[in-house]
């Protein structure tokens, strides 16, 4: 209540402790909200009100005598309350036109009585009783600038005397600060809606206003000038009688479209003043128009050139801006994660904190220690979160001179410009600005400093700016990783009850993490922390219960487990319990990070059994039923994708009902949500049973659905899943019902070759349980002759999937006919030659299947084929000897394929495998030893007779 008296209520231009109060819609709210106070006090807290207050509040009254009723006796000319303090005198007195209230519960009954003048008597109570608590508790009590020390004051002697008195003062102090803090949160909401005028800024208004004025055709204004010449020293060009009033000065404005435009510029805005001059001392000072909150506002109502001609000049200066924008921006690569700034469009005027901001800055750039400590503090009551004050502060060169101020040795100026640079640099120009003028080497210096706060302050200050790619570079450059590794060091780890000094560097620990977590973003940086020896001391506050600590330190974290060193550290250090123990936190930003943690580091099969072991499976599955929070449903769904690679995970999934879960998921997610849980779903149909319950859960139509998509992620993971789900015959029914063979094949043609590869492994399975696969493979116009094409790509994984896609379509008589006619035969050759045991086994499948049509066989020989086969009798995979085998077989049918074959030493080879447990590997072998043999038998008795 004293605080928001003194800073918020707005006081009319002359008052100097003796002003009055102006008639805004702040200080209506303010008024109205102390009015409810008053009036509901002797209700809400009996005991309070029936205290006496150390001096009556005294005010001149408009009520008369014959309004008060019951409880009042009127001896004369004077009224007083029947209610009497200890000392005898009355709680209220009134006498001709002098009101005394000594207690809250007379205050109340005032006002009740008051009715509808209670507003106008609350007014004239305050502005007669400025500091009112003084009077109510004692001058102890005194609203004063700079650190509060009366509530610590009053603790104390309630602590050292047991003073009934003492107390219930003690209890109406809070209460009266609760309702000043309700007031002063009250009046910055108004304020931030609702910007106050000055001299100053109606002066830079104006002459903005005249600089784009005159006879041209483009200008916004022919005219605009004061009626008054003569400036007094506050500013205001208003004679003193009109300054009570709030009014600063007065204009004649003469557009190009409308007759000249009498305003009166007040403290509450601009308005229509009485009409045309008779002469520059005649003014008619009553109000003919609403109040504008500026010039321009006023004049866009007014006049229709004005606001075309304004939009002209400014679309002028936004062209020269987004130029600036452009040219900084275009220097980021796709390692930053900035967005750029989007400006109010249509906005062509400035709003007040905008002058605001500029008349500071003389102050801040005056030199003066105690001036600057001020100028900081002024500053730091604008809004600094709107887009308007931080570009201000850019604007008019308060930048630099804050920049320079983390150079200087004085600590308070220091801190003051770190608090304004903390809050500023949210926004992506004023980061950019800041890291050009140098001031990131100067705050890394700073985190050398002794004085905590400072660092701090330096590091969440670091932690916003390094979101650019430079930035961060600047840090790591000049030894700041190493120095915010150095802040996350500290004995208070694990602690949960704090000394001051304790929450002192766990705050500075936090700040460090802030900035890290910022600066992992970059790979170097990643390298830097671990070399820094940061991943042990991210590991030991991962054990703390702080929430606000371990947000940024799991954010830091699994920004970092991108990097292989990184998961096998945190894997090794014992951090993985730590994560899942968190992924049950209240928090939920915190178990978005452990998650998407879990996420990255469950590549790895020693983590997935961990994060099994540590019960870290069953979180995720109940982490799935806050489908609200999509950041956060995408890092769970990616843990449960990654962790169900392990087949013994995906049995425990199925105990927490997960399919079924992620199956409820399918529909109306983001992409980046979907990739997830249908990657997720995939590796859940290693289970045949699962392939069943998607299928009864209605999971095959939207799975489906999703391959008529476009992110290239998503199309890798619904194709593996769609193909996993092909493997039942009662599933591939539905399937192909929904047409989704032929969205499969279509996926053929896509650029992207893992989306090629992953289309047609998901062939596959739909080609071997189809009722008539011939047909519905024929069905595909121009299908087969593009899967052949496909053997021209240069992609290992798109070769060997396409080989075994040719190996279920050779299976079909007719097809194989179509694919020979397309030239499969010779484009499978020319692969014959590779290393990579994948492709050799359904390359070799592939060839197998192919001898089977005409003379094939013969042309296998003669596109040099056969050699090279033999040499994959040599792979360590026995599935490649079992394919290799069975294709030598089908080859060996030609004899010329059989001289080859002998020629490279086959024989010897399939020699070892004919007792082979693999029946299979063991009937092949042995079919292409006898039918060389039968060759070498037939040729000696063709020589030998």
């Amino acid at each position: 209540m004293g605080a928001a008296l003194a800073r918020a209520v707005q006081w009319t231009a002359a008052g100097s402790g003796t002003g009055t109060l102006e008639i805004t819609p702040l200080n209506e709210s303010l008024l109205n909200q102390l009015i409810k106070f008053a009036e509901d006090f002797s209700t809400r807290h009996p005991q309070e009100a029936a205290f006496v207050f150390r001096e009556p509040l005294e005010w001149k009254t408009q009520l008369g005598c014959s309004v008060f009723g019951e409880g009042y006796e009127i001896k004369g000319a004077t009224l007083q309350s029947e209610a009497k303090g200890k000392d005898g005198q009355p709680l209220l007195l009134l006498t001709a036109s002098s009101l005394r209230v000594r207690s809250f519960d007379q205050l109340s009954c005032l006002l009740q009585i008051a009715m509808e003048e209670k507003f106008k008597e609350a007014q004239a109570c305050l502005e007669a009783n400025r500091d009112p608590i003084v009077k109510i508790l004692g001058p102890e009590y005194g609203t004063v600038e700079g650190e509060d020390m009366s509530m610590l004051h009053l603790l104390d002697k309630v602590k050292k005397d047991d003073d009934p008195e003492t107390e219930m003062k003690t209890k109406i102090f809070l209460l009266l600060h609760q309702l000043d803090l309700q007031l002063l949160d009250s009046s910055l909401k108004h304020i931030s809606q609702d910007v106050r005028l000055n001299p100053a800024a109606i002066n830079n208004e104006v002459n903005l206003l005249k600089n784009f004025s005159g006879k041209g055709e483009d200008t916004v204004l022919e005219s605009l000038e004061y009626t008054s010449d003569y400036t007094f020293s506050n500013g205001c060009r208003a004679p003193p009688w009109r300054q009570v009033h709030g009014e600063i000065c007065y204009l004649v404005v003469k557009p190009h479209d409308t007759d000249p435009l009498y305003i009166t510029c007040s403290t509450a805005g601009v308005f229509l003043n009485g009409g045309e001059l008779k002469s520059k001392d005649d003014i008619d000072y009553e109000r003919k128009s609403d109040v504008y909150k500026d010039i321009v506002t006023f004049l866009r109502e007014r006049s229709p050139r004005f606001v075309e001609n304004m939009a002209k000049q400014v679309s002028i200066i936004k062209t020269s801006c987004r130029f600036e924008d452009i040219s900084e921006s275009s220097s980021e690569t796709e390692e930053d994660e900035e967005q750029p700034v989007r400006h109010q469009e249509g906005n062509t005027d400035l709003p007040s904190e905008y002058w605001g901001i500029q008349k500071l800055a003389k102050y801040l750039k005056g030199g003066n220690p105690t001036a600057t400590v001020i100028a900081l503090c002024s500053m730091r009551d604008f809004n600094l979160a709107q887009e308007t004050c931080q570009l201000a502060i850019r604007d008019v060169g308060c930048l630099e001179v804050l920049v320079n101020l983390l150079d200087t040795e004085e600590i308070k100026c220091q801190i003051g410009s770190l608090k304004i640079l903390k809050e500023i640099s949210q926004n992506t120009l004023i980061r950019h600005a800041i890291a050009d003028l140098g001031g990131l080497q100067i705050m890394v210096k700073i985190l050398d400093s002794p004085d905590k706060d400072l660092k701090c302050l330096a590091a969440e200050t670091i932690a916003n700016v390094a979101r650019f790619k430079q930035a961060r570079r600047t840090v790591r450059q000049h030894g700041g990783i190493k120095r915010l590794v150095g802040l996350l060091d500290c004995i208070s780890v694990g602690s949960t009850s704090l000394t001051p000094s304790q929450a002192k560097d766990t705050e500075i620990a936090r700040c460090g993490a802030l900035a890290l977590w910022s600066c992992s973003k970059s790979i170097k940086n990643k390298e830097a922390i671990r070399k820094a020896g940061g991943i042990p001391l991210l590991a030991r506050w991962l054990k703390c219960s702080h929430a606000n600590i371990l947000t940024p330190v799991v954010g830091t974290l699994q920004e970092c487990a991108s990097e292989p060193s990184y998961r096998l550290a945190i894997r090794t250090e014992g951090m993985i319990e730590n994560l899942v123990k968190n992924l049950s936190s209240e928090h939920e930003e915190l178990q978005m990070h452990c998650a998407s943690a879990i996420f990255k580091c469950a590549e790895d099969k020693e983590t997935r059994d961990l994060v099994r072991q540590h019960g870290g499976l069953q979180p995720l599955s109940v982490l799935l039923g806050n489908s609200e929070n999509k950041q956060l449903l995408a890092a769970v769904t990616g843990a449960i994708w990654k962790c169900a690679i392990s087949g013994e995970n995906v049995s425990k999934f199925r105990e927490y009902k997960v399919v079924e879960a992620l199956v409820g998921l399918l529909t109306d997610q983001p992409e980046e949500v979907l990739v997830n849980i249908v990657g997720a779903l995939g590796e859940c149909c290693q289970e045949p049973i699962n392939r069943t319950i998607i299928r009864k859960c209605g999971g095959i139509p939207p799975l489906v659905k999703l391959l008529t998509g476009t992110d290239q992620a998503l199309l890798v993971n619904v194709t593996k899943a769609v193909g996993a789900c092909a493997t039942e015959p009662e599933n591939m029914m539905i399937i192909d019902h929904l047409d989704g063979v032929r969205l499969l094949w279509s996926l053929l043609k896509n650029p992207n070759p893992d989306v090629q590869a992953s289309a047609a492994w998901a062939i596959c399975p739909c080609i071997k349980n189809a009722k008539d696969a011939g047909e519905m493979v024929r069905s595909f116009v121009g299908g087969l002759e593009l899967i052949v094409n496909l053997l021209k790509s240069k992609n290992k994984e798109v070769l060997a999937s396409v080989c075994a896609a040719i190996t279920n379509i050779a299976k079909d008589e007719e097809n194989l006919a179509v694919i020979t006619d397309h030239g499969v035969v010779p484009l499978l050759s020319k692969l014959a030659n590779t290393k990579n045991d994948k492709l050799r086994r359904h390359l070799a499948e592939a060839i197998s299947h192919c001898c089977l049509w005409g003379s094939n066989r013969v042309t296998f020989g003669e596109t040099k084929a056969v050699a090279p086969l033999v040499r994959y009798l040599k792979s360590n995979d026995p599935s490649v000897h079992r394919a290799t085998a069975q294709a030598l077989y089908q080859l060996s049918e030609d004899p010329n394929n059989c001289i080859t074959m002998h020629e490279n030493g086959v024989v010897k080879l399939l020699l070892a495998m004919v007792g082979s447990t693999d029946e299979t590997l063991q009937e092949a072998a042995a079919g292409c030893i006898a039918n060389i043999r039968r060759l070498a038998l037939a040729t000696e008795k063709a020589k030998y007779g």
